[in-house]
């Protein structure tokens, strides 16, 4: 038991030391008064088991006298993560999401806590201004701490020349979900999981589901389900909105109209953040004069969301919208549907892919759609190759630079001053490692398993170039996430959603229940169905344009639920 682990929890390492009375705060007398209204008291014992790995609806518990002792468990044992004495609170973010927990939880000494029930500590983090800012940021930090402890009973067996690795990588580190990752590669430790679990190479990427569950070769929803990465919730329930998108623009839907008192639901069919999660830095954004991640941002925006009681569903893929229907129906990719009164279309779009023959077959092998620390691995201090000429394509340069040997910027123009902020093209303008490319196109790529190199071309005269680079980051044009909506909603040549002034008298069939009222300035041609962010015609394609949409999108959805 306890003396079997660590007598130093997460918060005693660095580089959280500075920061434990932030994540394991004392509650006072009468700050456990308050909470003493809402809970129940009740007795523990030595060596009880509070709380598994995959535990769900777990209450907050309060010592009020003895200790509990809050392990992760993992392949070679427990790992100590901090223990409770009295004045101390159990919990972290999945205890406010209503997801499967991350760690074990043990009485170490006998005693007394009070019990505080997941809808009656959410209550108090939507009521009690002093402790939800307390809870809240004890709950993110200490996901953090899990996170970056590097342990658990959740590891990846991959590869850094597997695009299925790559694919599995993001999808955890966005969802923020601690796991230990292996490479079967450089890894000795390896060799001896894949002969207790009869693993073959050919089955990489793996993921150990809490150390017993071999999922091989895994896709993002079987990786959800195992690990309880969504909450348990009613799909015959009708809601007041369903907003289709975890981007900047949806998760701004999500948290105002959760915190106007609306039903939420948000589906998310990749992963959380949209474009800008896979964004390594944005510095223009209101608010954050030092920059914040595409993956920092998008996450705390989720928390806030869930704080409000918007239900979140991640990897869950919407197959189609039935506008005939009311109230609304989105078909889900698990054979299920889910129905609202109202619909907030927030799936964004996507990067534009290489019109190349053989592009698709580098994809996570040598071609990224986002620059974070999560694809930098594979290129650390070697030559790069960066496509675009947008800020997304700046910002990746610039970050880029700072990992790798050198980075070539190619754009298709002539430059950046019509498509970059200033900011960045001073910064590439300026870094020794970033050679700006202009006129120039990636012509082919080369490489058996993995992308070994890539030649280029320049006009005038179309002067090809052959290049030993392995690694391209793919920051060119938008293509919007409209097919689950073709033959209901109405879109532009190019895909995206037409609203409110941009449609035209051809887009309103005569049976859509069109509403009395003018059609809203984000309403689409079905009532109660508004389209936000990127997946927009005519939308600014920035992360603040996106936000003031989402948050603006709601007062258009109180209107038509009053229709």
């Amino acid at each position: 038991m306890s003396t079997e682990i660590d007598a130093q929890g997460i918060a005693d390492k660095p580089p959280f030391i500075g920061r434990k009375a932030q994540m394991f705060p004392q509650l006072t007398a009468a700050q456990i008064s308050r909470l003493d209204a809402l809970g129940s008291r009740r007795r523990m014992t030595q060596g009880e088991i509070l709380a598994e790995p995959g535990d769900r609806h777990r209450p907050m518990l309060v010592v009020l006298s003895g200790s509990i002792e809050v392990v992760q468990p993992g392949m070679s044992g427990e790992v100590l993560v901090v223990v409770h004495t009295a004045g101390s609170f159990t919990g972290e973010m999945s205890a406010l999401q209503g997801i499967g927990s991350l760690v074990r939880a043990r009485v170490r000494d006998a005693g007394e806590v009070l019990v505080v029930p997941e809808d009656r500590l959410r209550r108090v983090i939507q009521t009690d201004a002093e402790l939800s800012e307390l809870f809240m940021r004890a709950f993110i930090l200490r996901r953090v701490g899990l996170i970056q402890s590097q342990t658990g009973d959740v590891i990846l067996l991959g590869s850094s020349h597997s695009a299925g690795t790559l694919r599995l990588q993001q999808f955890l580190t966005r969802n923020s979900f601690p796991y230990v990752n292996l490479d079967v590669n450089s890894d000795q430790v390896v060799q001896t999981l894949l002969q207790r679990f009869h693993i073959n190479a050919e089955d990489i990427p793996v993921v150990l589901c809490r150390g017993e569950v071999v999922l091989k070769n895994p896709s993002n929803e079987e990786v959800a389900a195992c690990l309880g990465m969504n909450q348990q919730i009613d799909d015959d329930r009708i809601r007041d909105v369903i907003v289709v998108g975890a981007g900047p623009a949806g998760l701004a839907a999500a948290v105002y109209a959760a915190s106007e008192g609306l039903d939420v639901l948000v589906l998310e069919t990749g992963t959380p953040g949209g474009q800008a999660g896979s964004s390594s830095k944005i510095e223009n954004y209101l608010g954050f004069p030092t920059g914040i991640s595409g993956l920092a941002l998008a996450a705390r925006a989720r928390v806030q969301a869930q704080k409000f009681g918007a239900e979140i569903r991640t990897a869950y893929s919407a197959l189609k919208l039935n506008c005939n229907l009311r109230p609304y129906a989105v078909d889900l990719c698990h054979g299920h549907a889910v129905r609202a009164r109202s619909i907030i279309i927030a799936t964004g779009a996507e990067y534009r892919q290489l019109a190349i023959e053989n592009a698709s077959r580098f994809l996570g092998t040598g071609i990224y759609y986002a620059a974070t620390a999560t694809e930098v691995r594979r290129c650390e201090m070697k030559d790069v190759i960066v496509v675009g000429g947008g800020n997304s394509a700046g910002q990746a340069a610039i970050y880029l630079a700072g990992k790798c040997h050198h980075v070539h910027l190619l754009v298709r123009a002539g430059g950046l001053a019509d498509t970059m902020s200033s900011y960045l093209i001073r910064r590439i303008e300026e870094a020794a490692n970033i050679t700006l490319r202009t006129n120039t196109e990636i012509a082919s790529l080369e490489g058996a398993e993995q992308l070994e190199r890539v030649i280029w071309k320049t006009r005038p005269g179309n002067v090809l170039e052959t290049h030993q680079i392995g690694h391209v980051f793919l920051m060119t044009g938008a293509v919007p996430s409209t097919d689950w909506l073709k033959g209901c909603i109405a879109l532009n040549d190019k895909g995206f959603v037409r609203t409110g002034p941009d449609l035209i008298p051809a887009d309103m069939p005569v049976a859509n229940g069109s509403p009395l009222r003018p059609l809203q300035s984000f309403e689409t041609n079905w009532p109660g169905v508004f389209a936000v962010g990127d997946v927009r015609c005519g939308s600014v394609k920035r992360v603040a344009a996106a936000v003031g949409e989402g948050s603006a999108c709601v007062q258009q959805v109180h209107q038509a639920l009053r229709d």
